[in-house]
């Protein structure tokens, strides 16, 4: 486990990191644990920063572990710090105030960065992102301000700021340059499902558009689209998606390809370097092929392995990806991932567009491969999608038609596998 000469050095506090370094702790390991995070606040959960944009400061500034737990687990934590460079050789963490740690290992838990828009305008006042706490008060501020809002990107970010501005009233556009927003992740059936939900709350939808400039002399007044439109804007919100930050891992000589490339002991292609969370693409059972899982639950789950992979307890990183969102008061859940040629089932109960003034719809829809399901995601259905969990991480063979059927009861399914495991 390491004796207490021993320095383990984790680089950025986010989800993955905090949870390596509890892990580590949790492990046994008797050394010295510091975690290096560049911004000044107390690390805390991302999350919570587009879910809850109208609910004030101290609805999206949650700590992922309170002060005062940091030095009752003996974790130095090293705020406003940023790491300069890695060096393999000499085992050493250069700081940008000078100092130098020496480590025996280093967890790379540096997260992702939005991307931006290369178009005319781009830096125009009131175009902006949404990656920390200071772009979250930044954006709260704009929309008690007043409208309309252009969102551009109809990624899970995006439609979360368009269901908080609209739920204060405000005028909302979402341009997307597919034919309907999240249909990568959730496939045609059940993005049109989610399109309708935001349609039916007043949002207007501008799909199969992209963005030529921001309008606009000392702030933006509007969103010209490549066809020549022009949308009105007080604010507009770039969520096109993020790209991993692996500056420290290719500098330090590590493989990176779309993230850092790690295992499922969180192994980097340099033994002394591990990384977790957004920015590592990784090899996963349930995943079609090697990928990046950017989500709140796999950082969280995946720092969990690295701590214990410094610890010394050999680990794999196995969970099941998960994510959720919440929309209009209603939360959207998905287990698993689907890939191309999977069966499609959606549940007949969800035959019809959900109505957001109905707080009993919903839908729930399947993913199986060679008979066997794969992946699950459902609009307010928590109890199915439990069970359909199980039924995805047991490998259960489940026929098409008894997932389709409301009368099938998953939780019964799922019994003889885990009765059998």
């Amino acid at each position: 486990m390491g004796d207490e000469t021993h320095h383990h050095v984790i680089v950025g506090g986010s989800a993955a990191g905090i949870s390596a370094a509890v892990a580590l702790r949790r492990h046994g390991f008797a050394g010295n644990v510091t975690v290096v995070e560049a911004g000044g606040e107390l690390p805390y959960e991302r999350p919570p920063l587009s879910k809850a944009l109208a609910g004030g400061e101290h609805a999206f500034l949650h700590a992922i572990l309170p002060r005062q737990a940091y030095a009752e687990q003996r974790i130095t934590l090293l705020s406003a710090t940023r790491v300069l460079a890695l060096d393999p050789d000499r085992r050493a963490v250069e700081l940008d105030d000078g100092r130098t740690l020496y480590a025996d290992r280093v967890l790379l838990a540096t997260g992702v960065l939005p991307r931006t828009l290369p178009v005319p305008g781009a830096e125009l006042p009131g175009v902006v992102t949404l990656r920390d706490v200071r772009d979250a008060r930044a954006l709260a501020a704009r929309l008690r301000a007043g409208g309309p809002v252009v969102v551009v990107g109809g990624g899970f970010i995006g439609l979360e700021v368009a269901a908080v501005a609209r739920g204060v009233g405000l005028d909302v556009t979402v341009v997307e340059t597919g034919a309907r927003p999240l249909a990568g992740p959730l496939g045609p059936e059940l993005a049109a499902r989610v399109t309708t939900l935001h349609e039916r709350a007043g949002v207007r939808l501008r799909t199969g558009a992209s963005v030529s400039a921001f309008i606009g002399r000392t702030h933006v007044t509007g969103v010209r689209l490549t066809g020549g439109q022009v949308l009105p804007a007080a604010t507009v919100v770039v969520g096109i998606g993020v790209r991993p930050d692996t500056a420290l891992a290719e500098a330090a000589g590590v493989l990176c390809e779309d993230g850092i490339v790690v295992d499922r002991h969180c192994h980097t292609s340099v033994p002394w370097i591990l990384a977790a969370g957004d920015a590592t693409n990784q090899s996963h059972p349930h995943l079609p092929a090697r990928g990046r899982i950017e989500h709140w639950d796999n950082a969280v789950r995946q720092g969990a392995v690295a701590g214990a992979v410094l610890a010394g307890v050999p680990e794999s990183h196995t969970a099941l990806p998960y994510f959720y969102s919440e929309q209009y008061g209603r939360t959207l859940q998905m287990y698993g991932r689907a890939a191309a040629g999977d069966e499609f089932v959606l549940r007949a109960e969800a035959a019809d567009p959900v109505d957001p003034t109905d707080p009993a719809g919903g839908f729930l829809g399947f993913w199986t491969r060679a008979g066997v399901l794969v992946a699950a995601a459902g609009l307010d259905r928590p109890r199915e999608l439990r069970a359909a969990r199980a039924l995805i991480e047991r490998r259960v063979p489940v026929a098409a038609a008894a997932l389709a059927s409301p009368a099938t009861d998953l939780r019964a399914l799922a019994q003889p596998a885990a009765k059998a495991s």
